[in-house]
């Protein structure tokens, strides 16, 4: 329900209050309305009904101190141009073409537009792009590479579909008695939220990619989508020179691209991070009270089973889960994934072919 809506309810109520108790005085007392009050809303709704109610600000805007239309218009194209500019910068910028408009002036016109932030700026910039199909500037792509950076730095993770975007992490369990140290690889697909989870003793490349190639690849390749690109942090267990870490060989030879989370930024991989706080929480407090592990095996059992019911039974209120199991939003999605593999194979065969055509 809306403001004019809520005000226009509680006119009515007025109004109703009276009829009801036939008494003008005790409603408008009981409502904290006047009499005036009253008898104007009831003038009003009498010729109107509900809609003449609606609250109209009595301030009046002051045209004769509005700038321009040609500064205007020069503030708003700026806007576009350099959504990254501040007010001032913008005020100095124009003044140098011969428009001179104050610092204030610029944020006036920005609320107006509602453009007075950046990032109402480039959400302007993009919904122009995309309806006019224009090219972009070279500090438009930048403030876009700016904005798109700082959303990754606070977990907003850009993903299309299933096997666009799978992110990994290392989870410390603990130290069992009798056990030793345990550690969990975990491995979450960004828009389906399906994870996988695999226990070891230690936490090093061959382990990383162990359960890639144990489960997560032979997943992706069963329902006929690729693994387009991981996501983890900078651990050792993840970044290496090629030639001598296993995990990155894997990755190359599986030909799935690798992206880093930005340093010193743990939440750009916040899917991770929520997934193991929902797992210690919802799992292993639980199972660690109700029995004694005495091997990696066991609790491995038990974690698949747990891991099981996850994807399959409990829903989620991920970005693109609406309620749902990560299943049936793994399985809901799989169309995007075929859809794009087939736009990508046109593509490629579209590139063989004019190449083809200029040898000959």
């Amino acid at each position: 329900m809306t403001t004019d809506q809520k005000i226009i309810k509680n006119k009515v109520g007025l109004l109703e209050l009276a009829k009801h108790l036939g008494n003008v005085s005790q409603a408008c007392k009981v409502l904290g309305y006047s009499r005036d009050s009253f008898y104007r809303f009831q003038q009003l709704y009498e010729t109107g009904g509900e809609t003449a109610l609606q609250e109209i600000s009595r301030k009046k805007p002051c045209l004769k101190n509005r700038v321009d239309p040609d500064v205007e218009k020069a503030v708003l194209e700026m806007a576009f141009e350099r959504p990254a500019y501040g007010q001032l910068r913008v005020s100095n910028e124009l003044k140098k073409k011969g428009l001179l408009v104050s610092p204030g002036g610029v944020r006036s016109i920005w609320l107006r537009h509602d453009l007075q932030t950046f990032k109402l700026r480039l959400k302007a910039l993009e919904a122009r792009v995309a309806q006019d199909g224009g090219v972009l500037t070279e500090s438009q792509v930048a403030a876009l590479e700016r904005a798109k950076e700082e959303k990754e730095a606070h977990g907003e993770i850009e993903t299309e579909h299933p096997g666009y975007l799978v992110a990994q992490d290392t989870y410390y369990v603990g130290n069992i008695k009798g056990v030793g140290r345990i550690y969990q690889q975990t491995v979450i697909d960004t828009y389906t939220r399906v994870a996988f989870a695999k226990l070891y003793d230690r936490k090093n490349a061959l382990v990383a990619a162990e359960i890639l190639n144990d489960r997560v690849v032979p997943f992706f390749e069963q329902h006929d989508i690729p693994l387009l690109r991981m996501l983890t942090d900078r651990g050792t267990e993840y970044c290496g020179k090629r030639e001598h870490h296993e995990y990155q060989l894997y990755l190359t030879l599986e030909d799935i691209d690798h992206s880093r989370t930005k340093a010193r930024h743990p939440q750009t991989n916040g899917i991770c991070e929520r997934f193991h706080k929902t797992m210690q929480s919802e799992f292993y407090a639980v199972a660690f009270r109700k029995k004694l592990y005495k091997s990696i095996d066991e609790l491995q059992a038990d974690l698949d089973n747990w891991m099981d019911w996850y994807n399959n039974e409990r829903t989620h209120s991920g970005r693109y889960c609406y309620g749902k199991t990560p299943m049936v939003t793994f399985e809901d999605s799989l169309p995007l994934a075929k859809a794009k593999k087939l736009d990508d194979s046109l593509q490629s065969t579209i590139e063989q072919n004019t190449i083809v055509c200029q040898m000959k």
